[in-house]
């Protein structure tokens, strides 16, 4: 079994809880191609500006993969403005194994987290990345700070 952070935006989130879907880029199929049914996914929201405020990066949810990797280019999920009409059309079906009452606070994570090995320049093991592998003692113990 792998554990997986997905990373995504407020909006998109959304639309994950709502579908039970995750999608990809054309450009991650390498990625996603990796995860497996019964794989554990942690929802990972991004920092965003909303106003005046800055939204922390924070996870909100875990899943379960539920399916292997299928094509749909239906639209269903918002494009980043710099994606223009991205549509995601790599995707899974998931379901949700927990869904935090309270958002998991990432930064006070990450000098406990194994995958981060650059504790400074934390963003870059996250930037570009639709999704990531993380290992197990990871995973665990982002659901152990989940309520």
């Amino acid at each position: 079994m792998n554990y997986w952070l997905c990373i995504t935006t407020e909006d998109n989130w959304k639309v994950i809880k709502e579908k039970n879907v995750w999608g990809v880029p054309e450009r991650h199929k390498n990625t996603i191609a990796k995860v497996k049914p019964k794989d554990k996914l942690l929802i990972y929201l991004k920092q965003e500006r909303k106003k005046d405020k800055i939204v922390e990066p924070r996870i909100v949810a875990a899943y379960e993969a539920a399916s292997g990797v299928y094509r749909d280019s239906k639209k269903i999920f918002k494009s980043p403005p710099n994606m223009k009409n991205e549509t995601f059309p790599l995707r899974i079906k998931i379901k949700p194994v927990k869904i935090f009452k309270k958002p998991v606070d990432f930064k006070s994570l990450i000098p406990e987290l194994k995958f981060i090995k650059n504790k400074q320049k934390w963003t870059g093991h996250l930037m570009g990345k639709a999704m990531r592998q993380i290992p197990k003692e990871d995973y665990e113990l982002i659901m152990s700070k989940a309520q």
